[in-house]
């Protein structure tokens, strides 16, 4: 069953004879970029988001995070990982969207009925039996999305490299309403 809103074998535009008949998923899209291309003209923007905000979230496919939040082309830096987990990947993203791109707030969005919920940190073992290396990152597996939802507001709020901590806001995306549901990080 697909959760897409459309079968892989379809596309908004004719997907190219490739596709149609079994071609990989990557030649459905380069098509389809070719046929963005044609239209394409530059905005002439530059890379700082306008609203000066930086919107970190799960990379569930799910989230169609510009649709749910009202936001355009430019308005915004979307950084998305398994769990929207706030790991030292994003604090370096952050950082560089504050440090060198001027952002000064920043939305954490997790969501209902996420993978992460279901994962432990024994995924690490399994994968150090399977490759016989185990990996440096830890899973972030949670249990509790709103308990997850403050922590990484704290790693957000405490991090040293951040200039601009004072505008840290976190939400629980409802897969199922579209709502966003904020977290109080005092709980």
């Amino acid at each position: 069953m697909s959760t897409s809103a459309h079968s892989p074998a379809e596309s908004v535009t004719s997907p190219a004879p490739a596709v149609r008949e079994g071609g990989k998923v990557t030649d459905r899209l380069v098509a389809l970029n070719s046929a963005y291309a044609k239209d394409f003209r530059d905005p002439g923007m530059d890379a700082r988001p306008v609203l000066q905000v930086a919107v970190v979230a799960c990379m569930d496919a799910r989230l169609d995070l510009h649709a749910a939040l009202g936001l355009e082309l430019g308005d915004c830096h979307t950084i998305r990982n398994a769990g929207g987990v706030v790991t030292e990947d994003v604090i370096r993203s952050l950082t560089i969207s504050q440090r060198a791109l001027g952002t000064r707030s920043v939305v954490l969005i997790h969501h209902t009925n996420c993978g992460l919920e279901s994962l432990t940190e024994e995924f690490r073992n399994d994968l150090e039996r399977e490759v016989g290396q185990r990996p440096a990152w830890a899973v972030e597996a949670y249990k509790d999305a709103d308990q997850d939802v403050r922590q990484s507001m704290q790693r957000v709020r405490t991090s040293p490299f951040l200039l601009h901590t004072d505008d840290v806001r976190g939400f629980v995306f409802d897969v199922t309403t579209g709502l966003l549901r904020e977290i109080d990080s005092a709980s």
